[in-house]
């Protein structure tokens, strides 16, 4: 039995965590398209075959180990491990940020992705104490 009590609040982390784990899916999928079919015309400029400044299949690379990042990181998260969630917000930062060059091309996805990237920053940010072992 535990002397230490958890608030209501502690949901929200673990929300996060699946959250980080679901974005990174997304992530890793949307990623795999840019390496896969990197001349598919929903990502690249018809002319240059880039994203702004970045070639489709690098931006590829980049979400696909973001993705895997934030997978790997979620299940931690979800396990209470306090750098996880120090390493969540920064990378979840990063990927809301990267997900402006996908803004353009897919602008659904990538407004729904930093949505998500700011609830987890949210969660985790707030209410992460909350998962913290005693």
């Amino acid at each position: 039995m535990s002397n230490t009590q958890q608030s209501g609040w502690a949901g929200w982390a673990v929300f996060a965590g699946v959250v980080l784990i679901i974005v990174g899916a997304i992530n890793a999928i949307f990623g795999l398209t840019g390496i896969i079919g990197p001349d598919n015309a929903l990502y690249a400029n018809a002319d240059s075959g880039n994203i702004w400044l970045f070639d489709v299949s690098a931006w590829g690379w980049w979400h696909l180990i973001v993705g895997l990042v934030l997978i790997l990181v979620g299940v931690f998260v979800t396990r209470g491990a306090t750098w996880a969630r120090t390493i969540a917000v920064i990378i979840a930062s990063l990927n809301a940020i990267s997900q402006l060059a996908t803004l353009p091309y897919q602008p659904l996805l990538a407004l729904a992705i930093i949505g998500l990237d700011v609830v987890i920053i949210y969660a985790l940010v707030v209410h992460g104490r909350e998962l913290r072992r005693s």
